[in-house]
């Protein structure tokens, strides 16, 4: 079948079947494409058909492929011309199964080689190349000495390609793109891309002279350099070599050149140009105008004034030196060296640094500070009334004054170029003293003061009074000429010292029930002290009394007794406590303190009282009376066996031991409660009753109350039987025949009593209704006649057969 006829066959069955087939186009390059299809069940063979999309009656290419084909190639296609591509599936008769199409173009037509290709700089080209109509997009291809490939899409011409190597070489081809694809590379054509620039540093060695240098770049055979000033429009000086550096001479003196260069290579071809780098001549040597001395914020300083050269650009820092390891910075024409002393020489140099460097020291200037104080002043009183004063030879000195202020504010001063000055000084005045020197640079700083009294006099309107026990305040008057007093406590034993400035002094410390000498004595710094004041004695209060002990004589009443330790003293016994304070009061060293209360703690002191006055009180002790009886005490029995005591609180009691004694045994409890459950109670018995009340720290008091009957036994062993006439017999075991007994039966609808007299051990209870549930209980009566309550129940079914009664007596039922 020809082309057209299967086309067209193909045409109408397109129109009639489903299109299920899925076509899309996997590559396409300017001749053929390369087509994918999905697989349709049942296919034997798929045939593929390209025609152009503008004459689809004209098919220009068909290809066949098997059953399990999805893909495949169609030739003899037009460059960058729009293609319909059919893809029928067929069965074994080479009926239609399915068919699918789609439109897509080819690859343009190969591009002519790129027409030209020059360095933009080491690391790009800029390409130029003919366009060509249908095409979208370029893609240039390189490819370097090691074969590596990479591929830039470009948009027009010329274009730039980036990121090179440096002087290398590359093969450059091209490639057109449309929707299709890309055509075949063009035919390849080489360039080398230029050497890099040289990387040029510099510096100034001095103020007329530049040195550049640069790392050597590679395959580079010479190199060339330019150098301008910087503001100038010419070119200064130029210059080739092989070297990698170049040092210029003959510069200006603190100006700014600008730098570039580049490399040759082998083939003569230029590299691409340095960027420019800038650099300074060092500037010139600096002048000192001026120095002299300043202070700031309390420091002096050398203040150094330079001659500003104006015609230097950019900024200068200056820099002064002095001998001394001093040094200042500044951008201005003045800088101060500081902090300097009194009396230095000091050499000073400057020197003057740009971008480039310091410049060459200027010459020396000597300059000399201040004078220091003079020190070591001293007076001498040479005759009475006559001081003089006297220091030390200074250094660089032109002049001294000297200048004396007494205590009462009279001054005076004296000019000298020796080392002494004579004033007039009396006794009991303070004399502050100075000296000052001169020079050329100025005065000296505040030096020595030196402080000079003469003997003061002994103080006037002495007190001396005792502040506590152990404490003398000591005060006076004011006297002339005193800086210090120290005052002097002396017994046969110690002294004791108190220096102060003020006219009071306290003495603390001191042996209690002694007699001490006191002296007080004026001194100052520098006369020292006037020991001819006359003595004072005073007695301290009486000593504590020592090793209280406290001995019971009864219950209400103790004696205290201490060591005597004073020689002369009345003493007072103080009990105090809540329940108020008892004392006693003796010349000896024991006392009785009398009625004293149950339960109640006391605090117990001594203290001493003497015509020098009251002692300290001695070391309390603890005294505790032992703790009261409860005023009453009940007991109750609970059980047959069990009995509850309880009782009223007592004071200072904290714990109480209670006890039951009889001839039959005895019960006992020990509680911090009020109250006490107590068994092993025997009925029928009577028991005497005791209790000790014990206090927090042990202290026990006894305590009888009247004596305790428990109530008598419950009976044993109770039986019911019947009787005549619906009557019944409770019977039992009784523990003495001097008790009666009563008996309850209390049942549902009925209750009955029946009494037994004393010795008896039944009793009747007639007229009995049957059919009920009875509890039933006896129990002992009291001489009072009241009954035992404890006693246990017992339950018993009563029901009626005949004329008798039936008694079943029930588990349930407890002896």
């Amino acid at each position: 079948m020809k082309w057209p006829a299967i086309f067209v066959l193909l045409s109408i069955c397109s129109q009639a079947a489903a299109q299920d087939i899925e076509v899309s186009v996997f590559s396409a390059t300017s001749k053929s494409a390369i087509l994918r299809w999905t697989r349709v069940y049942g296919a034997s063979s798929y045939k593929v058909i390209a025609a152009p999309q503008n004459s689809p009656g004209n098919p220009v290419g068909y290809a066949v492929f098997g059953p399990h084909t999805v893909m495949g190639t169609i030739n003899s296609l037009s460059p960058n011309i729009i293609y319909t591509f059919t893809v029928a599936a067929l069965d074994n008769a080479q009926e239609i199964l399915n068919i699918g199409t789609i439109d897509s173009s080819s690859a343009p037509e190969v591009m002519d080689p790129l027409l030209t290709m020059k360095s933009k700089d080491s690391k790009t080209f800029i390409v130029s190349f003919s366009l060509k109509t249908g095409a979208t997009s370029y893609i240039i291809r390189l490819q370097n000495p090691n074969r590596f490939i990479r591929e830039n899409i470009v948009s027009s011409s010329p274009a730039e390609i980036e990121s090179l190597d440096p002087y290398t070489e590359y093969s450059l081809s091209i490639m057109s793109v449309n929707s299709g694809g890309q055509s075949q590379p063009s035919s390849p054509v080489t360039a080398k891309t230029v050497l890099p620039p040289p990387q040029l540093s510099a510096s100034s060695p001095s103020n007329n002279s530049i040195t550049v240098s640069w790392a050597p770049v590679a395959n580079a055979v010479q190199y060339s350099l330019s150098l301008y000033k910087f503001a100038w429009n010419t070119t200064i000086i130029k210059h080739n070599t092989s070297n990698t550096n170049w040092i210029v001479s003959g510069l200006d003196m603190g100006s700014v050149y600008v730098i570039k260069g580049f490399a040759w290579d082998p083939e003569g071809r230029q590299g691409e140009d340095s960027l420019y780098i800038d650099q300074m001549t060092r500037p010139a040597v600096p002048s000192i105008a001026n120095v002299s001395m300043v202070m700031n914020n309390g420091l002096a300083g050398i203040s150094v004034s330079l001659e500003r050269d104006e015609g230097v650009f950019g900024s200068l820092q200056y820099h002064v030196m002095s001998d001394q390891n001093l040094t200042c910075n500044s951008t201005s024409s003045s800088c101060t060296l500081s902090p300097v002393g009194c009396g230095e020489v000091h050499t000073v140099r400057v020197s003057t640094s740009d971008e480039a460097g310091p410049s060459d020291p200027s010459g020396p200037v000597v300059f000399i500070t201040f004078p220091c104080p003079p020190q070591s002043l001293a007076v001498v009183e040479s005759t009475e009334g006559s001081c003089t004063l006297t220091w030390d030879t200074v250094t660089h000195v032109n002049s001294y004054t000297a200048f004396i202020k007494r205590g009462d504010g009279a001054e005076e001063s004296c000019n000298t170029t020796s080392r002494s000055c004579t004033y007039n000084c009396t006794c009991g005045h303070t004399y502050l003293m100075s000296v000052m020197a001169f020079n050329q640079a100025g005065s000296s700083p505040e030096g020595q003061v030196l402080n000079y009294t003469t003997l003061p006099c002994c103080p006037e309107g002495v007190s001396i009074s005792a502040v506590s026990t152990d404490t003398f305040e000591i005060t006076w008057t004011v006297s002339r000429g005193a800086e210090l007093y120290q005052t002097r406590a002396a017994d046969s034993s110690e002294v004791i010292l108190c220096n102060d400035t003020a006219p009071v002094c306290a003495l603390s410390d001191l042996s209690c029930d002694s007699s001490y000498s006191v002296v007080l004595t004026p001194c100052n710094d520098i006369s020292g002290c006037n020991r001819a004041c006359k003595a004072h004695t005073q007695i301290t209060a009486p000593c504590m009394p020592m090793n209280l002990m406290l001995t019971q004589r009864n219950s209400s009443c103790f004696s205290v007794s201490w060591t005597p330790n004073n020689r002369l003293a009345n003493y007072t016994v103080t009990a105090s406590g809540d329940d108020g304070t008892r004392t006693c009061n003796t010349d000896g060293n024991s006392c009785d303190i009398t009625d004293l209360p149950c339960g109640s703690n006391f605090e117990v002191s001594v203290i001493a009282t003497s015509p020098a006055g009251l002692g300290l009180p001695s070391y309390s002790e603890l005294l505790e009376t032992g703790p009261c009886c409860p005023v009453d005490l009940t007991v109750d029995q609970v059980t047959q066996a069990m009995s509850n005591v309880s009782w009223s609180p007592a004071k200072g009691a904290h714990t109480f031991i209670t006890s039951l004694t009889s001839t039959r045994g005895h019960a006992r409890c020990h509680t911090m409660d009020s109250h006490c459950l107590m068994g092993c109670i025997t009925c029928g018995t009577n028991y005497t009753v005791t209790m000790e009340a014990i206090s927090h720290s042990g202290r026990r008091s006894n305590c009888s109350y009247e004596g305790f009957s428990s109530s008598a036994c419950c009976p044993s062993g109770v039986r019911l039987y019947g009787m005549a006439h619906s009557s019944l017999r409770v019977h039992w075991h009784g523990a003495g025949s001097s008790h009666s007994y009563v008996t309850e039966l209390v049942g549902s609808r009925n209750n009955y009593t029946c009494t037994a007299s004393p010795g008896e051990s039944s009793c009747d209870v007639p007229n009995i209704q049957c059919g009920d549930v009875y509890t039933v209980v006896v129990a002992p009566l009291s001489p009072e006649g009241s009954k035992v309550l404890f006693c246990a129940q017992r339950i018993y079914s009563v029901s009626c057969a005949g004329s008798n009664l039936v008694i079943y007596r029930e588990k349930r039922s407890m002896d």
